[in-house]
C-alpha cells in the first residue's frame, strides 16, 4: 500500500502522523511511504532521517494526498486538506466529529473511508489510541492550570502546592478516567488539595485505593459538583463519552459562584467541552476570562510536547496502520471488531452511532461497509 503523512497545519500543532521508526516498519513490510518535506520538524526528525528509514520525501501535501492510498495524520483534516481527499482513500487520524458538523459534512462529501483514533476500542472497553494523548493532556492540564493561576496570567496568584504555613490550592478534577487520573497524579504530586469527582463507584474505589490520603474522591452529582466548583482554585474538566459531544457539566450559573481568578481547564474541548462557557482556543492565545474565571481550552494540548506525544501516539497507532496496509481496510476491520469501532465515515455515510445521533444524521452500521 502507498501510505502518506503530511505536515500538520492546525495552529501550533507540531506532532506528525508517522515517526521515522514507524516509516521503517512500514517499508520493511514492503509498503511505500510518502512524507511531506518538513513534516517531522516539530519532533526533531529531518527529511534525511525519513529518507534513511525508507521514505520518499514529497515537496507538497497536495502531492501526498494525490498519490497515497492511506493518509496517516494526527489532527482532524483542515478545510484545505479535506478538499484533497478522494473517494475510497483511507484517512486514519483523530477526527472528533460530534461537535464539528462542517468537518463531518466535508468528509461525507469526500467519499473517503475515515477511521478515527478516538473511537477504536480494546478488549477491556478502553480507548487505546486515545489513552496516551489523554495521559499527556491530563498531566499538561495541571501545568497549564498552575501557570494560569499566576497573577500575571489573570489568575488568583495561588501556588498549587502552597508553602509551609500557607494552604495549597484546591483542585477539583471532574472525571476519574485516564485524563482525570493523570491530572490528579500531577496535582497531588505538587502538593495540591485534590478532589476527584466521578459517577462510577468502581472508579472511585480504585482511585481511593491508589491515592489513599493524597487525594479525596467524591460522587459526582449536581450538589457535590456545584460545591466543589465553587470551592476550587483550579477545575479540570476530564469527562468523555466516546465519540459523542461532551456533556456541559459546569453551567454559566455555577461560574458565578467561583472565586475571581480561579481557573478552568477544559480537556474535553475536542469533543465540544464540558463547561458551558468553553470555546476552543490555541497555544498562541490559550486563555480567556468569563465572569472573572480564567478558561484554558486549547484543543490540541499534546501538540505543545510534540516529541513525547508523537512517539506515544505512534506506539499505539502503528500496529493498526500496518494491519490496514497489509490486509486492506475491509479485511482489517472485518478481522478486528475493536478497529471496526474506529470507522466513522465510509462512502458518504456516517458509520458511528454517537456522531450520527449528535449531528442528526442517518446512521449506517459499519458492518454494511464490510459486506
Amino acid at each position: 500500500m502507498i501510505v502518506g503523512t503530511v505536515k500538520e497545519i492546525k495552529n501550533h500543532e507540531y506532532r506528525v502522523g508517522l515517526t521515522p521508526e514507524s516509516v521503517h516498519e512500514l517499508t520493511a513490510h514492503g509498503h511505500r511511504v510518502l512524507v511531506e518535506s518538513g513534516a517531522g520538524e516539530g519532533i526533531g526528525a529531518s527529511d534525511a532521517l525519513y529518507e534513511t528509514a525508507g521514505a520518499e520525501i514529497v515537496a507538497a501535501a497536495v502531492d501526498v494526498f494525490a498519490t497515497a492510498e492511506m493518509i496517516v495524520k494526527v489532527k482532524e483534516p483542515q478545510p484545505q486538506e479535506r478538499a484533497l481527499l478522494r473517494p475510497g482513500q483511507i484517512l486514519y487520524t483523530y477526527l472528533h466529529l460530534a461537535p464539528d458538523p462542517e468537518q463531518t459534512h466535508d468528509l461525507i462529501a469526500s467519499g473517503a473511508t475515515c477511521i478515527a483514533y478516538e473511537t477504536v476500542t480494546d478488549v477491556h472497553g478502553g480507548l487505546p489510541l486515545l489513552k496516551p494523548m489523554s495521559q499527556v493532556a491530563g498531566r499538561m492540564a495541571i501545568q497549564a492550570g498552575a501557570t494560569a493561576l499566576e497573577k500575571a496570567h489573570g489568575g488568583r496568584g495561588v501556588l498549587l502546592g502552597g508553602v509551609p504555613g500557607v494552604l495549597p490550592a484546591k483542585v477539583a478534577v471532574i472525571g476519574g478516567g485516564v485524563v482525570g487520573f493523570n491530572a490528579a497524579q500531577m496535582a497531588a504530586g505538587l502538593g495540591a488539595d485534590v478532589t476527584i469527582l466521578d459517577r462510577s463507584p468502581e472508579v472511585l474505589e480504585k482511585l481511593g485505593t491508589y491515592f489513599e490520603a493524597r487525594a479525596k474522591t467524591r460522587f459526582s452529582n449536581r450538589a457535590n459538583l456545584a460545591e466543589c466548583v465553587a470551592d476550587a482554585d483550579l477545575v479540570i474538566g476530564a469527562v468523555l463519552i466516546p465519540g459523542a459531544a461532551a456533556p456541559k457539566l459546569v453551567s454559566a450559573a455555577m461560574l458565578k459562584t467561583m472565586k475571581k481568578g480561579a481557573v478552568l481547564v477544559d480537556v474535553a474541548i475536542d469533543q465540544g467541552g464540558c463547561f458551558e462557557t468553553s470555546h476552543a482556543t490555541t497555544h498562541a492565545d490559550p486563555t480567556y476570562i468569563v465572569d472573572g474565571v480564567v478558561h484554558y481550552c486549547v484543543a490540541n494540548m499534546p501538540g505543545a510536547v510534540a516529541r513525547t506525544s508523537t512517539y506515544a501516539l505512534n506506539n499505539v497507532t502503528l500496529p493498526h496502520a500496518l494491519r490496514i496496509a497489509e490486509l486492506g481496510w475491509r479485511d482489517a476491520l472485518r478481522d478486528d471488531p475493536h478497529l471496526r469501532a474506529g470507522l466513522n465515515i465510509w462512502d458518504g455515510k456516517v458509520t458511528y452511532q454517537a456522531v450520527a445521533q449528535d449531528l442528526g444524521l442517518r446512521y449506517t452500521p459499519a458492518e454494511e461497509a464490510l459486506a
